[in-house]
C-alpha cells in the first residue's frame, strides 16, 4: 500500500483532485488537510502561501494510473506528487484498499 501526497492551492481544487481519484477507484480513499502554511522556492523566488494537502490511499500496482489522474487534472503545471510506501498495517484496513482499488471493488468493511 501507498500513501499519496499532493497538494493544492485551494480548498476546492484539492477536494476535486481527492473526489476524482476515489471516484475512478485510483485510490481507495482520501483526506484534505488544510490549510497548510508552505515555504518554497518557485522559479528562482522564496515565497510562502497556503496550501491544502490531498492524502490518498493506492497499490504500487494503481500508482501510475493515479499519477496520470492527478497531473491531468492538477491546476498546477508541475505538482507534488510523492508516494510513501506503508511497511505495515492492520491487515483488514490493507485488504480494504485493495478491495476497493481492486477489480470492482467495494467499501464494506469501512
Amino acid at each position: 500500500m501507498l500513501y499519496v501526497y499532493t497538494a493544492a492551492g485551494s480548498l476546492e481544487v484539492a477536494r476535486r483532485l481527492a473526489q476524482g481519484a476515489v471516484r475512478e477507484r485510483l485510490a481507495a480513499g482520501g483526506q484534505v488537510v488544510g490549510p497548510v502554511e508552505s515555504v518554497f522556492w518557485h522559479e528562482g523566488s522564496f515565497g510562502t502561501g497556503q496550501e491544502w494537502q490531498v492524502v490518498l490511499r493506492t497499490s504500487a500496482e494503481v500508482y501510475p494510473r493515479l499519477e496520470c489522474h492527478l497531473r491531468e487534472h492538477h491546476e498546477w503545471s508541475n505538482p507534488e506528487i510523492v508516494a510513501v510506501e506503508v511497511l505495515a498495517g492492520a491487515p483488514s484496513y490493507l485488504q480494504w484498499v485493495q478491495g476497493v482499488i481492486g477489480a470492482g471493488g467495494d467499501a464494506e468493511g469501512r
